[in-house]
């Protein structure tokens, strides 16, 4: 198991202080950092500038929005990407939530699972350089009855095979991730609820005729170094309340329904109605503390180390961490004392 450092959403007054902890990582090692998108900054141009100062350490998408892009241009960006960073590029890929696909980017949230197949192979065969021609139920390229004509890709990515991630949650997405990804970018994972997801990848990548093998499975987890694991859970509060309350509807929230699938339905409904109704300083009290302690890296080093042993052992491949701390350059070093520790490096 290797780390990696989810830097989230770039633009919340922390920018220069995400560049020198992305340096940071990249000077302990560390595999791969990340950089979120969803109605504010956009993850290219967040990965380019870390790029531009980095030498060693992969630049990921986690992920590139389905609806915001053409699977075109999502190729084009991608094949960019990695000739710039000299090969380090990681593609993820998600469909987002109905409120952002449909009221940022105008996009019918339909049929995600037919989207992201037909994209996805769009992608990967622009990268292969293919004269790109594909006739299915959302994409047709080129366009019939008019001007167009199958193109290739005219830049030369660094590698012939960028990896592509997807961000799944639910089981169908799961499966589909198995079967046509490279790795899987789980969040509010836990090493004990995983069986069932795991199950569902490699259901799905049975279904290609493959294993799990030399997949990456890269769960984003919250990391709290300090001597009170009660009192580091704390910092995740307001995290885990906007994502389990207010990302999504009532009615889809894919968070919430994770949470229920986990075993915290009660909980769960109580988190959304609070948050929904405004009262965000009881939606985050009301986030079960054996929740973010499930999903999440917290107390002292020898404690995180122990977690990180579980997450070795449920098949986790890259932790990518995201601190939680005002100490964020500390809690990466922590991260590698105690995966040196847990001995599963």
């Amino acid at each position: 198991m290797r780390l990696g450092l989810n830097l989230g959403y770039w633009g919340a007054g922390n920018d220069p202080a995400n560049l020198e902890l992305a340096k940071q990582a990249d000077e302990l090692g560390y595999a791969v950092v990340w950089a979120a998108e969803a109605y504010g900054s956009d993850a290219v141009t967040v990965l380019t500038w870390v790029a531009a100062h980095t030498s060693r350490i992969d630049v990921g998408a986690a992920v590139l929005q389905i609806p915001a892009r053409t699977p075109a241009m999502t190729a084009m960006t991608a094949a960019t990407l990695d000739t710039l960073s000299g090969g380090r590029f990681r593609l993820g890929l998600g469909v987002s939530g109905p409120q952002v696909s449909e009221g940022w980017h105008g996009v019918r949230f339909t049929s995600p699972l037919g989207r992201t197949r037909e994209y996805a192979s769009i992608v990967r065969s622009a990268l292969r350089r293919e004269r790109v021609k594909f006739e299915g139920e959302h994409f047709t390229l080129p366009l019939p009855d008019g001007p167009g004509k199958a193109l290739r890709l005219t830049v030369r990515p660094a590698r012939k095979h960028i990896p592509l991630y997807l961000a799944a949650i639910g089981p169908k997405n799961l499966e589909l991730t198995g079967e046509i990804a490279d790795g899987w970018l789980p969040v509010f994972f836990s090493p004990a609820h995983a069986g069932e997801q795991l199950a569902q990848l490699r259901a799905g990548a049975e279904r290609a005729g493959r294993t799990l093998d030399g997949y990456d499975v890269a769960p984003t987890v919250p990391l709290v170094p300090g001597d009170d694991w009660k009192v580091c859970a704390d910092a995740v509060r307001g995290y885990a309340a906007l994502y389990l309350g207010g990302m999504g509807s009532r009615e889809k929230n894919f968070y919430n329904q994770l949470a229920c699938r986990m075993g915290f339905a009660a909980e769960a409904a109580d988190v959304q109605e609070k948050y929904l109704a405004g009262d965000r300083a009881g939606a985050m009290a009301a986030v079960p503390l054996e929740f973010l302690d499930a999903t999440s890296l917290l107390g002292p080093k020898e404690r995180i180390a122990e977690k990180m042993t579980q997450f070795a052992e449920a098949g986790v491949t890259t932790l990518s961490v995201s601190p939680f701390t005002p100490e964020p350059a500390g809690a990466l070093r922590t991260a590698v004392e105690a995966l040196e520790l847990a001995g599963v490096a």
